[in-house]
């Protein structure tokens, strides 16, 4: 058989692209797509809200095995060529699939994250959702900054400031979180993806960084600031510290991210957006510290495409949302960590 790919004719399991595709999702289901039809193919548990939410392009079909299930509509529809993610399947699930769809001569046709290059480009409601998103984001932000305020004297912990963190974020229940906050204070800032610890207090002159977002309409937003715990506590970028070692970081993090958003262009390969922050680190000479990519794209999930990394040869164009977010980890010491939502609109990074 040709390995040429089917346009439009696919199966997920994916959440994300359950929810793109057919306006529902649940934590078990089978999608297939068919051209402009969608098969929502699922158990006794869910069919009713799915019938309830799904859009009308959607058929719901009830099912005790989704293998047999996909079968039997392929069958009917006489296709031959489906594409599926093998990032998705486990080994079994792939087996049964693969034995069941060669009996009606259907072949499997791997591509990876191909529903996310689906996605990659969002329209003008995408944009929006996102952007509102990131402003309910940044009120959640203002609103942590205030209760840091007025806690700093009590020393709380990480684990402390993480759950308050959260209830300002989720407006207590209203919204869904885009991933677990990263509260991290002095060294354990140190740590990109840091664990809130109940040892690690947070006092008068420390250097405070924060990394959270919420969802809206199920897409996600995405904000990292570091913070000085002086004066009045702000997550704005202009931040003042005591300490120098502090400020020079800080400041160098802070060159490296905005260079990176006043550079940017359409049309760009992703490495190169990548190497407009990384240079002016790397130039700084701590360049060995900057542990991780520069950005990586946003919408239904946290981490999408595009990837804007030094190994990243994709191509940037208008309508795509990413993050900018370059940092120094200073091992035992601190970390700095600044970023923002970028959508290239008009050839230039426009943040969100």
């Amino acid at each position: 058989m040709s390995n040429s790919i089917p346009k439009n004719i696919y199966l997920t399991l994916d959440e994300s692209a359950q929810y793109y595709e057919c306006g529902f999702s649940c934590d078990n289901a089978l999608i297939l797509r068919i051209k402009d039809e969608r098969y929502f193919i699922t158990d006794s548990r869910y069919t009713l809200e799915a019938k309830e939410l799904c859009k009308s392009h959607t058929e719901i079909i009830e099912s005790a095995n989704f293998i047999q299930s996909a079968q039997n509509v392929l069958e009917k529809l006489n296709v031959h060529k489906i594409v599926f993610n093998p990032q998705e399947l486990n080994v079994a699930m792939y087996k049964k699939l693969k034995t069941a769809l060669e009996t009606i001569k259907c072949e499997l046709i791997p591509q990876e994250n191909f529903h996310q290059k689906l996605r990659i480009y969002k329209n003008e409601q995408e944009i929006a959702l996102i952007a509102t998103s990131q402003k309910l984001n940044k009120k959640a932000f203002k609103c942590f900054a205030l209760y840091l305020q007025k806690i700093l004297k009590k020393a709380p912990s990480e684990k402390q400031l993480h759950y308050q963190a959260m209830q300002f974020l989720s407006n207590f229940g209203k919204y869904e979180l885009s991933f677990n906050p990263i509260v991290g204070i002095n060294a354990n800032g140190a740590k990109p993806h840091a664990l809130p610890s109940s040892q690690c207090l947070l006092q008068k002159n420390d250097i405070l960084l924060f990394d959270a977002g919420i969802k809206y309409k199920r897409y996600c937003s995405d904000m990292t600031r570091t913070a000085a715990m002086r004066g009045e506590i702000h997550f704005g970028k202009k931040q003042k510290f005591k300490n120098n070692k502090h400020q020079k970081i800080y400041d160098i993090v802070l060159k490296a991210q905005e260079n990176a958003i006043l550079k940017a262009r359409s049309g760009m390969k992703a490495k190169e957006i990548d190497a407009l922050a990384r240079d002016v680190i790397e130039k700084s000479g701590y360049g060995t510290y900057f542990v991780h990519s520069t950005g990586h794209g946003v919408g239904l999930d946290i981490h999408e495409l595009p990837r804007i990394s030094r190994l990243s040869d994709e191509c940037v164009e208008d309508g795509m949302v990413f993050s900018i977010e370059p940092g120094i980890y200073l091992p035992q010491e601190f970390g700095v960590r600044i970023e923002d939502l970028v959508v290239m609109k008009n050839g230039r990074a426009e943040v969100l």
